[in-house]
């Protein structure tokens, strides 16, 4: 999510805002939060608005498309599910989601929280990624499945933040 991708894929500024809310949903349900960073001395940070929704951000730089190449260690530190957010889809999202279904560990792309210069590239691709095993679904589907009902202690709060990024 570093700015200079986010100018290069189709409606940036609504992918940035759709992973803000999935940030700041993870963070509120308790989900851990990790970014990736594309060659970033050369390419830029991550949005520091989008940084600043995670408290304490873990920021792993990258030169692999795919993140699990970056040595961040998921399973190691017992991650058995990924949810995926970024940018670009055809690319980063799509190498991420392969090294993760291979690696045996469960993977969820975010469909509103991806962008892509490409709108079909990107459409190609998590199709080929729920073929492949992937769930690819709204962030909001998947944040109502961890409350699971309207009774979580958190469920006030989470609908608070559909209605700030609505």
């Amino acid at each position: 999510m570093q700015p200079v991708f986010l100018r290069a894929v189709a409606e940036g500024g609504k992918v940035l805002r759709r992973c803000q809310f999935a940030v700041a949903s993870a963070r509120a349900l308790g989900v851990r939060v990790a970014f990736t960073e594309q060659v970033p001395q050369k390419l830029g940070a991550t949005d520091p608005a989008l940084l600043g929704l995670a408290e304490a951000p873990e920021v792993h730089p990258k030169s692999t498309f795919s993140a699990l190449a970056t040595g961040s260690q998921v399973a190691a530190k017992g991650v058995k599910h990924l949810l995926i957010c970024g940018v670009e889809t055809p690319i980063c999202v799509y190498q991420t989601a392969v090294d993760a279904l291979r690696a045996g560990l469960e993977v969820t792309v975010l469909q509103d929280c991806v962008g892509a210069r490409r709108e079909a590239d990107a459409g190609t691709c998590l199709e080929a990624l729920a073929r492949a095993g992937a769930f690819v679904l709204p962030s909001e589907t998947v944040f109502y499945s961890i409350l699971g009902a309207a009774t979580h202690p958190s469920f006030r709060a989470y609908t608070e933040l559909v209605k700030e990024y609505a």
